[in-house]
């Protein structure tokens, strides 16, 4: 497997995370004894949950300001908040709630600094997909209820991967950060996972030690805390912006998360995985200080009737058509 050069990729996702950073700060967090900014708290990330994943193409060439870009998201939930439940019958699938069990109900959007969540490339759209990675999404749709295996990692309750647990989704957006010398543990409710991040830790394991969310190397830039991960361990079938995708050995993610002010965190992630993207691309949000917030544990192993029930389900499927 070739790697394109690692100076190279770190400077694209540097520029590529440059729009949603600010040019001066002129808060400064309060730190830790060992000088460390202090990002220990819950922040969440809740207000963007309305923000368009791509840039809308009514919106393409167009430069919006803050208050336009909270017009838009506003009338967006807006939408999504007056869209009432008829019962299961009338759900998609096997049918979902009414929109009080879901976070953004009782949230009002931030308006961010971005009409999209996509920040590059410019266009603001997700890059297309690589053929190999196209006939995996394809392999995994067609066998997907033949065993376990090939059934979503996230619905198996074994990981979301670091797209499902970094970006808006429809509940549990509270991210707990938890800080000390050496280490930074980001524990998200969604099926009970917690990210370990060395800080300062010098360089990764062995290329042969893969891990799901890779395993993440963590330092300080004056207030921005950058996140570079590598050793992703090959996954079939895991949740992605706006579809689900493969992810290859290869992969790499840088995320940074700047102080804009005491209450907010600026944040992008960047992944490079040339054998599931066409170009490395980037997403960026900011995510809220929630100090209302109370995480509870989600018992996503205990409670999980998706792999028992699909299964079973599709083994009646085929009875039947014997």
């Amino acid at each position: 497997m070739t790697f394109r050069p690692y100076v190279s990729f770190v400077a694209l996702a540097l520029m590529a995370g440059a729009p949603t950073l600010g040019s001066a700060q002129s808060w400064d967090p309060p730190r830790l004894a060992d000088g460390q900014p202090d990002i220990n708290g819950m922040w969440n990330n809740v207000g963007s949950s309305h923000v368009p994943l791509e840039l809308p193409e009514e919106l393409a060439g167009k430069t919006l300001t803050e208050a336009e870009r909270l017009e838009l998201f506003t009338s967006l939930s807006d939408r999504a908040k007056a869209q009432t439940w008829e019962g299961h019958a009338a759900s998609r699938g096997v049918g979902a709630y009414a929109n009080y069990w879901f976070d953004w109900f009782w949230e009002e959007p931030v308006a961010g600094q971005a009409p999209a969540l996509v920040v590059h490339p410019p266009d603001g759209q997700v890059p297309n997909m690589t053929e190999l990675a196209r006939d995996s999404v394809r392999y995994y749709e067609d066998h997907l209820h033949d065993e376990a295996a090939t059934m979503e990692a996230g619905d198996r309750c074994v990981s979301r991967g670091v797209f499902g647990l970094m970006m808006p989704t429809a509940y549990n957006n509270g991210k707990l950060f938890v800080q000390s010398e050496g280490h930074l543990v980001i524990h998200s409710e969604m099926i009970h996972n917690a990210r370990i991040i060395p800080i300062d830790a010098g360089p990764h394991p062995h290329a042969k030690v893969t891990q799901w969310e890779g395993a993440p190397r963590g330092h300080w830039e004056g207030n921005t805390l950058i996140v570079e991960s590598t050793n992703f361990k090959a996954v079939g079938n895991l949740r992605a912006p706006g579809s689900r995708a493969p992810q290859h050995e290869g992969r790499r993610m840088v995320e940074r998360f700047t102080f804009a002010d005491e209450n907010t965190l600026n944040y992008s992630l960047t992944v490079d995985d040339p054998q599931t993207y066409a170009e490395p691309w980037t997403v960026a949000f900011p995510y809220k200080r929630d100090n209302n917030y109370q995480q509870f544990e989600y018992a996503c192993h205990e409670g999980n009737w998706a792999v028992p029930n699909s299964l079973s389900g599709e083994r009646a499927l085929e009875s039947a058509r014997q």
